[in-house]
């Protein structure tokens, strides 16, 4: 019996053998200025991180790499999956504003919530990665044995860059539900901070 193990690493931007699926993430931010929020939004639009797909700058992005760990087991001159890893690297960059503590609170409570929005909307790419790294695992898992390794491997590197073209129409999928209902959730959620901070001054 011999074994052969390989490895395919695939980038993405944006972004259960399968319990094994596993996203390692680390975070980076760019200071921003501005004391008015029209400030504060051109300092966004003027600093925040740059995103190929789009051209733009974002309030917010996170970089991906994923990684499939394939190991191919021959026997009796058939060729099987016998084991199937994917992980996503992940760098998300995220804004801090440096005038907060001296900012006004209205002005302060504004940030507060866009600010926790934004890392929401980036957490929710992660979560989008996750789920397509464990169909990854999934589906070349369960390809049947082959005569030949080679052609397992390409096989399964197809269904490899398949998912991959899924999870990336996906994620620019979730980027324009977002954006268009972005004035009606950040209202939503100024609503409800407001309304905790008036329990908070006259508690019962």
């Amino acid at each position: 019996m011999k074994r052969i193990t390989l490895t395919l690493a695939l980038m993405t931007f944006a972004a259960s053998p399968a319990a094994s699926a596993d996203v390692a993430r680390t975070y980076s931010y760019f200071s921003i200025g501005g004391r008015t929020l029209s400030e504060i939004e051109q300092q966004l639009r003027s600093r925040g991180p740059h995103v190929q797909s789009t051209g733009q700058r974002h309030p917010g992005a996170t970089r991906m790499e994923f990684k499939t760990k394939i190991t191919y087991e021959e026997e009796k001159r058939r060729c099987r999956i016998a084991d199937v890893k994917v992980s996503v690297d992940a760098r998300v960059f995220l804004p801090r504003w440096r005038n907060r503590k001296t900012a006004g609170p209205e002005t302060a409570l504004i940030w507060d919530t866009l600010s926790k929005d934004i890392k929401r909307h980036e957490e929710s790419h992660l979560g989008i990665a996750k789920r397509y790294a464990r169909s990854i695992e999934n589906e070349i898992g369960n390809l049947p044995p082959h005569s030949d390794c080679k052609a397992l491997q390409q096989r399964a590197e197809r269904v490899a860059q398949k998912k991959l073209d899924e999870h990336d129409a996906a994620q620019v999928r979730f980027d324009r539900i977002e954006s268009g209902n972005f004035e009606w959730r950040l209202m939503r959620l100024l609503n409800y901070r407001l309304e905790q901070l008036e329990k908070g001054r006259n508690p019962g």
